[in-house]
């Protein structure tokens, strides 16, 4: 049987292969492509001989078949359900995404249904009119690979007219913003999306200079203890990333995660998140960084305290502690200073964004 309701590779890989012979593909060694492509290893010892030999009767043997129409995937009902859901988000509105046989579909969840704590909110305003017009402007641009021109206000105020081509969106998940990535642009490369005003499409001829600038990538290696379902949950929360995950042994799994360099401190602080859960064995640069993050969040930890219990004091609260703080002479030093700087006043706080990449 190749048929699985749960839609098998096998099901699948000759849905593929049909719809290659429709289009007049009938070569042989361009169909067991297909098969390495969509199947397993093993599959080409068994997909097209059984084609061939019309034992799954689909197929001649000349390659060709009777079959008129293309296979298709139905939606089943959860997935339908989760399409309803996804098209409600008013994020995934900006795109212009069409949803059809959706309207008497039940959707899987709604926003009421969970909370995001770990976000900022002042997120982008998804819903305003002009906002949605000048995302579309700036989508289509990067499609068709034109320019945009738009106005902006910079740090000291003053308005900048600009003339680039945008090159891609980013969404940053902590931020809820989307920023645009552009080429052509010398003052600034990448721009809040929400910061845009009197966005059009450029008509005139003249062609902007230079290109987006190649991004780098690193690898780190990461231990996940097989608790609490950590893997599970390391897995979705690095979902987008290229990665390679082995299996060491019933307790441990090993995951390789190909990321852009410019997104190392997110890195760090998704990494530290899972707590004990994980280790990350190399590269030492990474560990190196993540011990630095923990010691500048322990100071601030310690400034925090301090400070909440001289206020105690000076409110009638028990003073012992903080006489007992101030013991070694030593403490009041670091306690007096700056929270968001060290004992040499170097900056401790970290801008970190959280991005997804749309093209």
């Amino acid at each position: 049987m190749i048929f699985s309701e749960l839609y098998s590779a096998y099901y699948n890989t000759v849905a593929a292969i049909i719809s290659g012979i429709i289009d007049g593909e009938h070569s042989e060694k361009e169909l067991q492509k297909i098969v390495a492509e969509r199947a397993f290893g093993e599959s080409v010892l068994t997909i097209m001989p059984s084609l061939k030999t019309e034992k799954w009767q689909l197929v001649h043997s000349d390659m060709t078949t009777s079959l008129e129409h293309k296979p298709t995937m139905p939606l089943t009902t959860l997935q339908k359900q989760w399409l309803k859901a996804i098209s409600l988000d008013p994020r995934v509105k900006l795109f212009g995404v069409e949803f059809p046989d959706l309207e008497d579909v039940e959707p899987l969840f709604t926003s009421a249904d969970y909370h995001v704590y770990d976000k900022y909110g002042d997120g982008d305003p998804f819903e305003d009119e002009e906002y949605i017009r000048q995302f579309r402007i700036i989508l289509e641009a990067i499609r068709k690979d034109s320019q945009i021109k738009f106005e902006m206000v910079n740090r000291k105020g003053n308005t900048m007219y600009v003339r680039c081509r945008p090159v891609r969106l980013q969404y940053s998940e902590k931020d809820d913003k989307f920023r645009v990535i552009t080429a052509g642009w010398r003052a600034v490369s990448t721009v809040n999306l929400a910061k845009i005003q009197n966005c059009a499409h450029y008509q005139g001829t003249q062609q902007v200079k230079g290109r987006e600038q190649e991004e780098l990538y690193d690898t780190v290696t990461v231990k996940i203890r097989n608790e609490r379902n950590a893997p599970e949950r390391f897995l979705l929360n690095f979902a987008h990333f290229e990665k390679q995950t082995e299996k060491l042994d019933k307790k441990h799994y090993q995951v390789r995660i190909r990321y852009p360099l410019n997104d190392q401190p997110e890195m760090v602080i998704r990494m530290l998140s899972f707590g004990p859960m994980i280790e990350v064995t190399e590269p030492e640069a990474f560990r190196a960084l993540m011990i630095e993050t923990l010691k500048k969040q322990l100071n601030c930890k310690l400034k925090y305290r301090k400070t909440s219990q001289q206020s105690q004091g000076q409110n009638g609260g028990s003073t012992a502690q903080n006489q007992d703080l101030d013991t070694n002479g030593g403490a009041s030093a670091v306690y007096d200073r700056d929270p968001h700087r060290n004992e040499e006043g170097k900056d401790l706080r970290v801008d970190i964004p959280v991005t997804r990449q749309y093209r």
